[in-house]
């Protein structure tokens, strides 16, 4: 019985991320059905932030370590911008 418990707390995240994710890609269709295309967007969007909601909790990545990442690429970002010529893009009209 603990097992069952336990299964069902450390599922229960995933399992509502991914009916998120379906009851997104649901209302997507129904909504271009209808042509309302804004609508269509918003759902869309929505499915889009549960799946990433869903791989995240899958992996065990926390929001401290989606923190850390970006530190990281904040920090490579600006030591290669820090390392291109002035001149770099040059754009001409």
């Amino acid at each position: 019985m603990a097992t069952i418990t336990t299964s069902v707390v450390l599922l229960r995240w995933p399992l509502v991320s991914a009916g998120l994710m379906f009851l997104a890609s649901t209302l997507n269709i129904q909504f271009r059905k209808a042509d309302y295309i804004g609508l269509a967007v918003i759902s869309t969007l929505l499915g889009m932030i549960a799946a990433c909601w869903f791989a995240t909790n899958l992996l065990g990545i926390t929001m401290a370590d989606v923190s850390m990442i970006w530190g990281n690429v904040k920090d490579v970002m600006v030591e290669t911008m820090g390392q291109m010529p002035p001149e770099w893009p040059v754009v001409m009209t």
